[in-house]
């Protein structure tokens, strides 16, 4: 089992940025990728980003160039630097972590095995 734990959402105006932040503890050394999801109201939750446990990363086009996933190994951590945040970014952001590597995840909504509770941004025009 590996227990997630998101922080680092709020309210911020068009423009602005913010760094969400996942820890993660348990069985760690069964991740082989982690990722950020987001899900506005009414809409399906969505991949944002997900990085392997080499460093590669690969992100949606939505947010290619504004966002930058990263992860401190030594502090499970896992991170979301959001920059040039829009009103279209608000929703609720999930950290994710997944036994398979991230090359073969064909599904991401389906084939993450754990999550976070998930932490709100709001971005404000």
């Amino acid at each position: 089992q590996v227990h997630l734990v998101e922080s680092g959402g709020g309210s911020v105006q068009a423009g602005g940025s913010l760094r969400l932040s996942c820890v993660a503890s348990g069985d760690t050394h069964t991740s082989a990728c982690m990722g950020w999801f987001r899900q506005a109201p009414g809409k399906e939750r969505r991949e944002v980003a997900s990085i392997d446990n080499k460093g590669m990363t690969n992100y949606a086009m939505f947010v290619k160039g504004r966002f930058t996933i990263s992860k401190d190994n030594a502090e499970n951590t896992l991170y979301l630097q959001m920059n040039s945040l829009q009103p279209e970014d608000t929703a609720m952001y999930y950290c994710a972590a997944s036994t398979t590597p991230c090359y073969y995840i064909a599904s991401p909504e389906d084939e993450y095995d754990y999550w976070g509770q998930g932490t709100q941004v709001t971005v404000s025009s």
